[in-house]
């Protein structure tokens, strides 16, 4: 396992996180557990979850590894999340202060822990002042609730406004950012990977097998079935398989991944994983499992080395698709005047 410091903290991680989304839903608390066993054996050190994840259930079946495993929890960088409706009523949902003092305490009786290593905005909120959230996090960590804190799935905009609003008002800054990121999922290196480079967040990518997409286990034109996530649900949200079928550029970029896992011997998985490690201002990648062996295989990734002739080759076939300006060739004539 390699290591680097979570964003511009610190604190060091493994640069493969494990996600538990699955924990409570699609893995039972003894297949989550033996997960969590799999992945500390093989030298991880950073857990994601969130409290909406299975209602809160993720964060329990956490919880109760950890109470049996003390030595280990000294080990790890436990992250979490906050922003989503845990129940009814108008208040009990956003990043107001009053809803994420109940969420965050919520979620350190859950997981019986007294400090979470790093706590996240699940989202943008767009009618809390932010001033108010930064103000609560800030307070957070120096209460010892939190030791850092971050985002998920803000724009580069967002992320911007409040890296310079926590400067201003003189808070702890943010160290983390967890967008979608993957082979197929490029479009954040517009504007979400500059803003992170420039405020030294650390990127923790999501999905970065695209729901399944980069394992090489989909054929063109071939209806998805079995226990898959597309076989039990074609139209599965983002990922659904007619819209991805009928690009060319998925199947390039299948195509691509396959050839190049085939020449090293390895998964398609841990060749699009390699990849994404590689990139800019990542920290982490995010690796969610059902079973053991999924997440075995993804961890299979830290032996892969690509070589320079292949990331490019897997960086130019999957080049997002975009206009001309500004992220195009004239965008890109226009910058280059401009430093030039």
């Amino acid at each position: 396992m390699r290591y680097r410091t979570l964003g511009n903290s610190g604190a060091v991680v493994s640069t493969y996180a494990l996600g538990t989304m699955t924990f409570g839903a699609e893995a039972d608390e003894l297949t989550s557990h033996a997960i969590l066993d799999a992945f500390v054996g093989a030298g991880g050190t950073l857990v994601d979850t969130a409290d909406v994840y299975s209602a809160g259930t993720s964060e329990q079946i956490i919880g109760t590894w950890l109470a049996a495993h003390p030595a280990e929890r000294e080990q790890l960088v436990l992250a979490t999340k906050a922003r989503f409706a845990m129940g009814a009523g108008g208040n009990d949902l956003g990043t107001s202060r009053r809803h994420l003092a109940r969420a965050l305490d919520a979620s350190l009786t859950r997981l019986g822990v007294e400090q979470i290593d790093l706590y996240q905005l699940h989202a943008w909120d767009a009618v809390t002042p932010l001033a108010e959230t930064l103000r609560f996090l800030d307070d957070a960590v120096r209460g010892g609730k939190i030791a850092y804190y971050g985002f998920s799935n803000f724009l580069g905009w967002q992320l911007t406004k409040a890296v310079h609003l926590a400067r201003a008002l003189g808070f702890t800054p943010p160290v983390t950012l967890q967008p979608q990121y993957s082979l197929l999922v490029r479009e954040i290196e517009s504007e979400i990977v500059p803003a992170a480079l420039d405020a030294q967040v650390g990127l923790l990518p999501w999905s970065p097998l695209a729901g399944g997409w980069l394992t090489g286990k989909y054929r063109r034109d071939t209806d998805p079935t079995g226990a898959t996530r597309l076989g039990e649900d074609p139209e599965r949200g983002m990922e659904a398989w007619g819209p991805r079928n009928a690009q060319e550029r998925t199947w390039r970029i299948i195509d691509a991944v396959v050839d190049v896992a085939g020449a090293h011997g390895v998964s398609p998985a841990q060749v699009a994983l390699s990849w994404l490690e590689a990139q800019p201002a990542v920290t982490a990648v995010i690796l969610g499992a059902r079973t053991v062996e999924q997440l075995t295989d993804n961890l299979g990734a830290v032996a892969v080395e690509l070589a320079p002739a292949e990331l490019d080759r897997l960086t130019e076939v999957s080049a997002p698709v975009v206009g001309d300006y500004p992220y195009g060739p004239a965008g890109a004539d226009q910058r280059h005047r401009a430093v030039g």
